[in-house]
Parts: structure tokens; sequence; C-alpha cells
């Protein structure tokens, strides 16, 4: 079952359990993910799903900031819950260890294919640890991705 079934599902169970909160939640991402549907006319990949609720939770942490800057918690704690919501959808987040290891396989990799990384091949290196990440059905950060590679660029 893909992520827009799986959301329609839990949509009509929140419907019928009156759950208001999830329910708004749950409407406002089946939403987001038929208006990209529509933009790009054909069915959304799980992958493509995934990274749209990606943006939906940075976009709800930019708004707990600046409802917190404001001094309006309640939103704030609105937009948490949504954020708790949304990423029961997403997959599982890698660890900072998982990332590291991916980050150290990658740079071997492109050093037995070659010479080993410089710093100016960080963008290299960040998209083939990208691919290892959602080869394993993960997400990470990556602004922690960036810096776990910076890091590690940095020792060689």
């Amino acid at each position: 079952m893909g992520l827009t079934e799986k959301v329609h599902e839990d949509m009509v169970a929140a419907m019928k359990a009156r759950d208001a909160d999830r329910l708004s939640t749950l409407r406002m991402m089946k939403t987001a993910l038929k208006n990209k549907e529509i933009d790009k006319r054909a069915p959304l990949t799980d992958a493509e799903g995934a990274q749209i609720l990606v943006t939906m939770v940075k976009q709800r942490r930019d708004s707990i900031e600046q409802f917190t800057k404001g001094n309006r918690l309640e939103l704030a704690e609105k937009e948490a819950a949504e954020i708790v919501i949304i990423e029961s959808y997403m997959p599982k987040a890698a660890g900072e260890a998982e990332i590291r290891g991916m980050v150290d396989a990658a740079i071997a990799e492109m050093a037995a294919a070659g010479q080993r990384p410089t710093a100016k091949d960080m963008g290299n290196v960040m998209k083939a640890v990208q691919a290892k990440i959602q080869a394993a059905g993960l997400r990470a950060d990556g602004k922690q991705v960036s810096e776990l590679v910076k890091a590690a660029l940095a020792q060689s």
C-alpha cells in the first residue's frame, strides 16, 4: 500500500474516531500529496511522497521557532503535535552512527575507484551518501549528513 492510500485510510479512521487534530493534519498531508501528484501529472512514488513529508516537517519546525519567538506557545505546541503525526508516515530516521558508517563506506568506495576524495569532492560524496541512505530505506537530515561528510573529509 502506497503512502497516499495509507494517509487516506487513516484519515477515514480519524473521522470515525472523531479525532479532530489528527484528521486536520492528515487532510493537510493528503492535500500536499495530491497537489504534487497533480503538478507531476502522474502518481507519486513513495520516495517522492516521503520528500513532501520532509518538507512539511521542515515548515513546521520553522513555524515552531517563529511562534516561540512571538510567545505563541499554544500554536507552537499544535505544530509540534503535527510533526509527530507526519513523522509517523516517514521512513525511520538514520542514527548518527549509521550515517557515519555510510559516509566512511562512500569515501572508501570513491578511494578504491581512484584517488581519495578531498574537501573539493564534498558534493560527490554527499550524493553517494544520500543515495546509500535512500537505498537503505532511511532518512537523514541533510545538515547532519553534511557535517559528518565535512568532518570525515577533513580527517583525510
